[in-house]
């Protein structure tokens, strides 16, 4: 049997300069449907709905849950397989449901959050790439709700001590804190192509993270009062931000190797000048995440699905 890629709107995806020698399949399905009882609303959307215009029409009808996902690219479909977050929300504290075609026996089913494993940026839909195509997600939003503001710079950006925002305003912020970022499509700004974050933050417990503390110390890169930024992830242990690891580690925003470099809006982002060869693309991403390990003892992992390849991470070859 020949391999399967399911694509959505391409915009988290690598492919080899060898092609991708399988099937590729695109669920390309539209259609919104909502249903409301005692307060409550499920909202399920088709693969093939645009996301960010799926947050838009449920910000405008006062239904929050999804509202700091504002400006994420891609569809619908995709939310569920990397549990997309940003700001302080992840798509999997508001599934529901998602819908799939099991590609091993060609039924669908819809299966519950409780089997979807979800977790930071994964799910078991990632883990075992190929066997489900999702067709559709049910999200469980709460018309009138507040919005999610705990992010610290979503925080600051909102205006500390200031009256509740609405989600319209919530939505408005973060897509500014994107553009900031250059982490929305814009045809003028010059780090437009990228696969968004190419590196997921890692989660450390704490000892590790006490390590990492030190071991910056020791290298000069804080200062004796400062400490390494991170964030509480409830309980499993502690974000620390990969776009501060890789600056550390000393590659700079900005930094440019041939048709390919670093965001000079954000050391998560590689960005494409034009021309060059996927080789040379992960040749850079292999280079970043050896520096940080070399400097700070941490493995970075990446983000984007990477198709043609032999194996799913060829930065570990």
């Amino acid at each position: 049997s020949q391999p399967v890629a399911i694509l959505g709107g391409g915009s988290n995806v690598v492919v080899s300069d060898d092609g991708f020698e399988g099937m590729a399949i695109r669920a390309a399905l539209r259609g919104i449907e909502v249903e409301e009882d005692a307060g409550r609303v499920w909202v399920t959307a088709a693969a093939g709905e645009p996301w960010d215009e799926f947050v838009e029409m449920m910000v405008a009808d006062n239904l929050a849950g999804l509202e700091c996902l504002s400006g994420i690219p891609g569809w619908v479909g995709a939310t569920p397989i990397q549990n997309v977050g940003a700001y302080g929300q992840e798509v999997a504290t508001v599934i529901q449901g998602v819908r799939v075609l099991d590609l091993m026996s060609l039924e669908e089913r819809t299966l519950g959050p409780e089997v979807c494993g979800f977790g930071y940026r994964t799910s078991s839909f990632r883990e075992f790439p190929g066997r489900f195509l999702v067709l559709s997600v049910t999200f469980e939003l709460q018309r009138g709700g507040q919005p999610k503001v705990e992010y610290r710079e979503l925080k600051r950006a909102l205006g500390i001590g200031r009256a509740a925002p609405s989600l319209t305003e919530v939505r408005s912020v973060v897509h500014e804190l994107r553009r900031s970022k250059s982490m929305v499509i814009d045809d003028g700004d010059p780090n437009r192509r990228s696969a968004g974050s190419f590196f997921v933050n890692p989660v450390l417990d704490g000892p590790t993270l006490a390590a990492l503390d030190e071991q910056a110390r020791v290298l000069g890169v804080l200062d004796p009062t400062e400490s390494v930024p991170s964030f509480s992830t409830q309980g499993q242990g502690f974000k620390v931000p990969a776009a501060w690891l890789i600056e550390k580690a000393g590659f700079s925003k900005g930094l440019r190797r041939g048709a390919f470099g670093i965001s000079s809006a954000h050391a998560l982002a590689i960005v494409h000048h034009g021309g060059g060869t996927t080789r040379e693309l992960v040749s850079l991403a292999r280079d970043i995440r050896e520096g940080v390990r070399r400097r700070f003892d941490i493995e970075l992992q990446p983000e984007p699905v990477f198709l043609g390849f032999p194996t799913t991470n060829p930065l570990a070859q």
